[in-house]
């Protein structure tokens, strides 16, 4: 396989995990990390880290924009719940600081 063919994949299975993530808002950040380790937001870190490393501007938020499909904010408050004690607990049994 070529490499623009490999990229080109890459991109859209990307585009496609995000997708999927846009239909699925019942499944909250912290659900995602206790089970895989990354959620959303990680996915817009690496988003705007792979940008900087291009020298493409881009701030977190609108990263995240990308991501989330509308900005952050208003998918918060749309989508959002507070996690459960179970859910903090777990994240934090999980999830190792960095």
């Amino acid at each position: 396989m070529d490499e623009q063919t490999k990229i080109e994949l890459e991109a859209a299975a990307f585009r496609r995990l995000v997708g999927h993530l846009r239909e699925h808002t019942d499944v909250q950040n912290i659900d995602l990390m206790n089970l895989a380790s990354f959620c959303r937001n990680c996915l817009s870190k690496w988003y705007l880290a792979a940008a900087e490393e291009k020298e493409v501007e881009m701030d977190y938020d609108k990263a995240r924009e990308i991501v989330y499909g509308m900005p952050y904010s208003e998918w918060k408050d749309r989508y959002q719940s507070e996690a459960s004690a179970e859910q903090k607990q777990k994240f934090d049994e999980v999830v190792k600081p960095d």
